[in-house]
């Protein structure tokens, strides 16, 4: 499953991600509410594990609020050290699914997001993503633009994958580093101008409009329009 870990205690993100990673799951983490809320309603996740009391102007309980005040169905596991009743009411009337108090043991931590991910969802996921003639199947992992099949390599995949998430809008530097390349800080090194290069040479060649385009001093944006 795709998992969205918002947890900003770095140890137990920590410990929580690579369990997660472990047991064969695909986990993207924030370590704030403001950036948790940005990337549930923005991208497609299985299950988020969030914890209550967040930093960032957002708490768990808004940030669920906001979700489903969006349509957004995602299943939700709170993590909080709050075991009063009346706060475990509180997150599960504003959206949550269940809620583990902490200390946890991690094998029931797993046991609840699994079962989390096996409820029917009425949302159907999504599978494809396409701008233009340009599309991508999560599934199979490919990558054509109109009908033709372009060979990309797995960083490139995941870097087309961003920028046609969030089509239309400026990508930053620092996203993709965090987002592609799981880096938190800056290498200094021009490895995303490189990547961007030659993932706009093997889809734009050939082609009279260009889709990925540089704005400058900000980053990077993939669109139809030219």
């Amino acid at each position: 499953m795709r998992i969205l870990l918002v947890e900003d205690d770095a140890e137990v993100a920590r410990f929580v991600k690579k369990g997660l990673q472990e047991a064969g799951h695909t986990v993207e983490h924030a370590a704030n509410g403001r950036d948790g809320l940005f990337l549930a309603a923005s991208e497609g996740f299985d299950v988020l594990v969030l914890d209550r009391m967040l930093p960032g102007g957002v708490d768990g309980v808004r940030l669920v609020e906001t979700l489903r005040g969006q349509g957004n169905r995602s299943p939700v596991l709170f993590l909080s050290a709050l075991t009063a009743v009346d706060e475990r009411v509180k997150g599960l009337k504003a959206g949550g699914d269940d809620y583990l108090t902490k200390p946890f043991a991690f094998a029931e931590l797993l046991a609840r997001v699994e079962a989390l991910g096996r409820r029917p969802s009425a949302e159907v996921p999504t599978t494809r993503l396409k701008v233009a003639d340009l599309e991508l199947d999560l599934l199979s992992r490919t990558v054509t633009r109109a009908g033709r099949k372009i060979d990309v390599q797995p960083r490139e995949f995941r870097l087309l994958e961003h920028l046609m998430r969030h089509a239309g809008q400026v990508v930053t530097r620092t996203m993709l580093l965090e987002k592609v390349w799981d880096y938190h800080f800056d290498p200094q090194t021009n490895v995303i101008d490189v990547h961007v290069s030659r993932l706009r040479h093997k889809l734009d060649k050939g082609f009279d409009r260009p889709l990925i385009h540089t704005v400058r001093n900000a980053g990077y944006m993939i669109r139809a329009q030219a």
